[in-house]
């Protein structure tokens, strides 16, 4: 009999566990997160998963950004779309187009009855995520901006003052020259080409990468980063390449191998490139402001944001939003921000999580880790420096990309292969105008 009441305590303990597990809201959040990024977010899911039982969020890398938007949009034509998908900055405008597809985060928060005031964000940040009415389409989850990583131990045995400015192209110059005479391989190596040396050099000089504030205006947009300082800037890059002190080694973030088994001594790439670095590096290093040319009055103004937000996609039942919502409101709060910000090097999207990071004295014992968000809000952002909402603009960065490793190559001078990038990508553009009017 005692047998046979422990038996029965066991099923129904297990019965009531297996009951439990099961009325707990799945919701299924797909990434384009590898390496370090994809453990840091993994900790955050476990985190929030165990705060609380009524929602499971199960996290599902799909490949990279590119990848992962193809794979959402797929998806939601079958029918078997995520809950949430992570999209990069470029994929904006073709979500915003995506009518019937996705499902405002302003939408998700209010039904959900959950604090979210985009006020509470940074302005730079979440005006690349919101209407013209200020209303928050997407939750911004990743937000970087480009800088410089310096491989310290390399300028000293250059014979460089590893404290060196590097604020200006026209002070890297010379610093590439003697890390070169000194034989080193890599003097310049980059991520992400379009990313930080036309989409945010153009900003950071307060130069148009396109028309109608950078397509902000309206679909009817035009390319002009083809522009006599652009030009210049490219033509340098090709310069550096031909002489060996600039190396090309991808159109992403592959570079970030090469910096990181110190091969390379100055190195530009997100500021979230923090994370890689500082688990790998086995040497000296610092990180400094993306360098402007002093040449062009007023610069620098602003770098923009690179990163991915989070968009909700339509088609899911009210209980599903709201742990949708629920997982969002976690996001937000300033200290899962500030340790977000602090493990990755993305910038803290609310300034209650900067605030938190500062008093903590994070910055103190982490010099240059603040540069990103500095970067971000020296000046107020003009029609140029707020960001870049332009459709089908991951195929406008692939057509870029071609044309730069053509000007890398020595086989296309800069001039040529941006004005071929322009009339190429704007061929794009007016595809996509005319398929969202």
């Amino acid at each position: 009999m005692k047998h046979f009441s422990t038996s029965l305590m066991a099923l129904v303990a297990a019965t009531t566990f297996a009951n439990s597990a099961a009325a707990q809201t799945e919701i299924q959040w797909w990434h384009a997160f590898t390496g370090r990024l994809a453990e840091l977010l993994d900790a955050q899911v476990a985190e929030f998963n165990a705060s609380q039982s009524d929602f499971k969020v199960v996290a599902t890398n799909k490949g990279n950004y590119s990848e992962a938007l193809n794979a959402g949009i797929a998806a939601f034509r079958a029918g078997e779309q995520p809950h949430i998908l992570q999209v990069f900055e470029v994929g904006t405008a073709t979500m915003m187009a995506a009518k019937g597809a996705i499902k405002p985060v302003h939408e998700v928060m209010s039904e959900a009855g959950k604090p979210f005031d985009p006020a509470g964000f940074i302005p730079t940040v979440t005006g690349y995520y919101t209407t013209p009415e200020g209303q928050m389409l997407s939750f911004p989850y990743n937000a970087s901006t480009p800088v410089m990583y310096v491989n310290r131990d390399m300028l000293q045995n250059a014979g460089i003052d590893p404290n060196t400015d590097l604020s200006t192209w026209e002070a890297v110059g010379p610093v590439l020259d003697q890390l070169k005479a000194s034989g080193v391989s890599c003097p310049f190596t980059t991520a992400w080409q379009s990313w930080a040396h036309l989409e945010s050099f153009s900003a950071y000089h307060d130069l148009p990468f396109a028309t109608k504030a950078n397509g902000f205006e309206g679909f009817d947009t035009e390319l002009t980063f083809n522009g006599p300082v652009q030009v210049q800037h490219i033509t340098m890059l090709g310069e550096w390449a031909r002489d060996g002190k600039f190396i090309y080694n991808g159109r992403r973030n592959e570079a970030g191998a090469n910096f990181r088994a110190g091969e390379c001594a100055l190195f530009t790439e997100s500021s979230a490139g923090y994370a890689g670095v500082k688990a790998e590096a086995q040497f000296n290093w610092d990180i400094r402001p993306l360098p402007h040319w002093a040449a062009v009055e007023g610069a620098p103004w602003n770098t923009i944001i690179g990163g991915a937000s989070l968009w909700v996609m339509a088609g899911h039942e009210p209980a599903e939003y709201a742990g949708v919502a629920a997982f969002l409101e976690y996001l937000s709060s300033p200290e899962v921000q500030a340790k977000w910000h602090q493990d990755t090097g993305y910038l803290p999207a609310t300034p209650a999580a900067a605030e938190l990071t500062a008093s903590q004295g994070f910055y103190a014992a982490n010099p240059g880790t603040d540069i990103a968000g500095k970067q971000m809000t020296a000046k107020p952002p003009t029609p140029n420096t707020k960001g870049l909402r332009l459709g089908s603009f991951d195929q406008i960065r692939t057509i870029i990309d071609e044309e730069l490793e053509g000007v890398w190559a020595g086989q296309k001078d800069a001039q040529a292969a941006l004005d071929s990038a322009v009339s190429r990508g704007n061929e794009l553009l007016r595809r996509f105008e005319a398929a969202n009017r």
